[in-house]
């Protein structure tokens, strides 16, 4: 295989030992995606990924004409300092974001990549034989620009709307639709004029492209609303890594390319497939929110209607009374930083012989896994953790729900209501358990995505208003007497 690569890479004008490194990198970063597939590989997975990162960028640093490696080495040093101070002090409640925020990077990366290279094209080997950036190097920064400056403005989109200073309610403009499409033929357009323009009319070319690719990734994001919030955290991954695969040809760069396709096409099939756990379309989503009704779901909570409401003392009493427990968490039990003091509650439970069940819903929190991820910094069990799929059906044999600051994905408008925004996504039957405990703040907000719940209101609930934690606690502290 070694001789095979060497010959092919020596017949290409590159090193044979440069094109196996970026090769290793390339199967390291596979069994990156491999590792991180499933809790208990996840660890290894980052440290494949880390690993792969580092050969491919010495390998980059060691074998190209650097200006000025010492500049270099500051910037890896000073980014470096700053990823390592947000991951120490960054709070998992605002994982989603951060992601957001770091997909938004990549992509205004992707953009400057390509300005740089247009406008000094010597740097970059990307001249024809008459002096001219060739038409396939224009293309290829044409898209990359394109991708990189949908990545960015959609990501700062999302990183506003996950972190509350944009509401997480569709906002729909009139006329989507045919603006995104129009400016999406635009983009093709304009990249096609700026691949075959003589060099002298290309600035203008480039600089519409550029601003109208900051345009639709405005205009894609903002109708989304929050329920499908954790689709578009996967997507704009999937946008971030066909950027920098384009930029990865622009730079000749065979470790982007590898990189920029293993995760344009993971983060494409996670999109996928968490829209068909939501029974949504995958084209709607990406076309922004297509088939929303702007008065759908109303964004308001109904009017008020007569609920139940017990203690921390009440719950407890019918917890250890109960043989079998689902436990459904939520974006609420992350804000509350509960997830703690709810394996405590599920250690003391199985003590008195009681079963306990996590449930989780594919969007449940604000981007994927998020919820595995806190049940995993708790210590939680990974043998008691199911998905939907897997355990919807027990509800109808479940002793108690117990539902912790979840909401849209427990809401039963989602099979009843078809003027609801959620409408369509498959949700947690937990209206069939014989009891259901719902810790909420108030009475007064609804979930993400807007719409009231008629679980509040059933004969079995019991609301539990209170912050999630200290209501958990109080329920370990009436478990343990």
């Amino acid at each position: 295989m070694f001789s095979f690569l060497a010959a092919g890479a020596e017949g290409a004008g590159v090193n044979p030992w440069v094109a196996l490194a970026y090769l290793v990198a390339g199967v390291l970063f596979i069994l990156a995606l491999r590792g991180l597939s499933h809790p208990t590989t996840s660890l290894a997975g980052n440290r494949y990924g880390m690993a792969g990162m580092l050969i491919a960028v010495v390998t980059t640093l060691i074998t190209h004409d650097i200006a000025n490696i010492v500049e270099i080495g500051i910037a890896i040093f000073l980014g470096g300092i700053v990823g390592f101070t947000i991951a120490r002090r960054i709070a998992m409640t605002a994982m989603p974001e951060l992601v957001a925020a770091f997909h938004s990077l990549v992509g205004l990366a992707a953009v400057l990549v390509g300005w740089a290279a247009y406008l000094n094209p010597g740097a970059f080997g990307i001249l024809d034989a008459a002096g001219d950036i060739s038409p396939v190097s224009r293309v290829e920064m044409g898209l990359g620009i394109a991708i990189g400056a949908i990545t960015f403005s959609g990501s700062v989109i999302a990183f506003a709307k996950l972190s509350g200073k944009l509401s997480g309610s569709p906002i729909l403009l009139p006329g989507r639709h045919v603006i995104n499409l129009g400016t999406l033929v635009a983009i093709l357009v304009l990249t096609g004029l700026f691949a075959t323009a003589a060099a002298s009319g290309t600035m203008p070319l480039i600089v519409a492209l550029t601003v109208a690719a900051f345009a639709i990734g405005f205009l894609l994001i903002i109708p989304i609303g929050g329920a499908d919030m954790p689709v578009v955290v996967s997507m704009l991954n999937s946008y971030s890594g066909w950027a920098a695969a384009a930029m990865g040809f622009t730079l000749g760069n065979t470790a982007m390319i590898i990189t920029g396709a293993l995760v344009g096409s993971s983060g494409a099939i996670l999109s996928y497939i968490m829209c068909r756990a939501m029974n949504r379309s995958f084209i709607s989503v990406i076309a922004g929110g297509f088939g929303a009704d702007a008065s759908a779901g109303g964004g308001e909570a109904r009017e008020a209607r007569p609920y139940k409401q017990g203690s921390a003392e009440d719950a407890a009493f019918m917890l250890k009374q109960a043989e079998n427990v689902i436990i459904i968490p939520g974006y609420g039990m992350a804000v509350a930083q509960a997830q703690h003091a709810l394996r405590e509650m599920c250690d003391l439970l199985e003590e008195q012989g009681v079963n306990v069940k996590f449930a989780i819903h594919p969007v449940a929190g604000r981007m994927p896994g998020h919820m595995n991820v806190l049940l995993a910094e708790a210590s939680v069990d990974y043998d008691k953790v199911f998905e939907l799929e897997d355990i919807n059906s027990e509800f109808a044999q479940c002793d108690v729900a117990f539902i912790i600051g979840a909401n849209d994905v427990v809401n039963p408008a989602a099979k009843t209501d078809k003027s609801s925004p959620i409408y369509g996504m498959p949700v947690f039957d937990v209206d069939k358990a014989k009891q259901v405990f719902f810790i909420k703040r108030s009475m007064g907000g609804v979930g993400y995505a807007g719409v009231d719940n008629d679980v509040f209101y059933m004969d079995q609930t019991m609301m539990l208003l209170a912050d999630a934690k200290k209501m958990v606690e109080e329920i370990n502290k009436s478990l343990g007497h």
